[in-house]
């Protein structure tokens, strides 16, 4: 928590008048508190709206301190239970700890023994949530490096380098698979969050309603099947980065939402009447023409000017054809650890070279998923001219569709099949981009492929 009032704590006890009077001690800290008197009703708040700490007196009638620890990580595992326990009682709050409580105050405390431990288990909080967002994030990108010397990357890395120690909102552009999210994840590795959660989200995998909660979060009961509350990506980003992938894709409701949270660093859960105050640096990245969907009234001008601050720019695969010979070895160093039986171990350098000539519509996604391919059915320790054809045809660059119509005359409906093959694979296999810009619907795209496969 970078901002002691951004963390909400419950305080409970079946005593009403000392569950208050320990939180009107932590409100006037500077916290966020909440008080229940008693463990039946502390569970019930904490469903439905899950607190960053709980104080619990462990000896209460109706539901008692442990009901409460196990109650209150059933809802999320993360969050930290201090347990209070009159002096004399040090076996209990001892087993207490051993079942998971963070810490134990005995009775009578000072108010300075009770803020030093919450201070405690709210940063051991944070630094365990970002641990686990970080470990998670160097999964899931591979090799966290922009590797390259051609002009174009080092353009890159040097902008990086700039732009990533400062707080301001940055824009990644760029076409489908060349790295904008790495880019972002090297953004958030040269910046003063390095330390906290870099979190991640694509604007086009979600509903625009379960969009919403996923950033904002939800109550217990916000909607239908919210049977358990949930923080939101903001409230995981607190302190690091928030990366959203394919801004240029989300709904407008939510773009006004979105500049509400980037004017005034306050998010409200979906069901909540509580706003909770952020601190998470914004990175964007889009593959579209913003400024051109902002002209068809489709995205919001002033978002963009507020997530535009600074913009990046990365070059697509066919500008950077230096980079070939390191981005392979890259790749096949990956698939052989995915694949331990494969016998390739490199490309021969004519090999490469053929690679140069090709447009990579797909970018550096595509290149690696080719050397994947290849890598796993290759018999030959070298990747040479003879392996590429087969397992990557579209190198063998051939004539368009209308070209071959302009030699022979061809049926509509084969030249219209052949077009909507060529388009797909202009778009690296992306068939939601290619009906995009072929002005179809993506089910078009299927029925056509299912019907040249039947054809004799």
């Amino acid at each position: 928590m970078s901002d002691r009032k951004s963390a909400r704590i419950l305080v409970v006890d079946d005593h009403a008048e000392m569950a208050r009077l320990l939180a009107d001690q932590l409100g006037d800290a500077g916290y966020v508190v909440d008080s229940a008197s008693g463990g039946k009703d502390a569970l019930r708040k904490a469903r439905a709206e899950v607190p960053d700490l709980v104080i619990t007196d462990l000896r209460m009638e109706d539901v008692d301190g442990f009901d409460v620890l196990e109650g209150i990580h059933e809802v999320d595992l993360e969050t930290p239970v201090i347990v209070m326990t009159a002096f004399g009682a040090i076996e209990t709050a001892i087993e207490a700890i051993k079942r998971g409580a963070f810490h134990y105050l005995t009775k009578p405390f000072q108010l300075s023994e009770v803020l030093l431990f919450v201070e405690r288990a709210l940063a051991d909080r944070k630094v365990r949530s970002a641990n686990e967002v970080l470990r998670r994030a160097v999964e899931q990108s591979g090799s966290g490096s922009l590797i390259g010397s051609s002009p174009p990357m080092v353009s890159l890395r040097e902008m990086i380098a700039k732009v990533g120690p400062s707080a301001a909102p940055v824009l990644i552009t760029g076409e489908s698979g060349t790295g904008k999210e790495l880019v972002a994840r090297s953004l958030h590795a040269s910046s003063g969050r390095r330390d906290q959660p870099f979190v991640a989200v694509n604007c086009t995998a979600l509903p625009e309603a379960l969009l919403e909660s996923e950033l904002f979060g939800h109550t217990r009961g916000a909607f239908s099947g919210a049977a358990a509350p949930r923080r939101g990506l903001f409230a995981e980003a607190d302190g690091g980065t928030l990366f959203l992938d394919e801004i240029g894709d989300m709904p407008p409701a939510l773009q006004a939402k979105m500049l509400r949270v980037l004017q005034d660093g306050e998010v409200r859960a979906v069901g909540s009447d509580t706003v909770r105050r952020v601190d998470v640096r914004i990175v964007a990245a889009t593959n579209q023409d913003i400024e051109k969907r902002i002209g068809a009234g489709q995205f919001r001008s002033d978002l963009f000017f507020r997530l535009n601050v600074v913009s990046i720019a990365v070059p697509p695969l066919r500008e950077r054809g230096a980079d070939l010979p390191e981005l392979v070895a890259l790749f096949i160093t990956r698939a052989r650890a995915r694949n331990p039986g494969a016998k390739v171990r490199s490309m021969s350098a004519d090999a490469v070279e053929r690679l140069a000539a090709y447009s990579w519509p797909g970018n550096v996604r595509e290149l690696e998923n080719m050397v994947e391919r290849i890598v796993i059915l290759a018999t030959d320790a070298e990747i040479g001219l003879d392996a590429l054809d087969p397992h990557a045809p579209r190198l063998a660059a051939g004539p368009s569709p209308l070209e071959l119509a302009q030699e022979k005359l061809i049926p509509l409906r084969d030249l219209e099949a052949m077009y909507i093959a060529w388009v797909v694979a202009r778009h690296g296999g992306n068939k939601t981009r290619a009906a995009e810009v072929l002005g179809i619907d993506v089910s078009t795209i299927h029925r056509r492929e299912r019907e040249r496969s039947q054809t004799p």
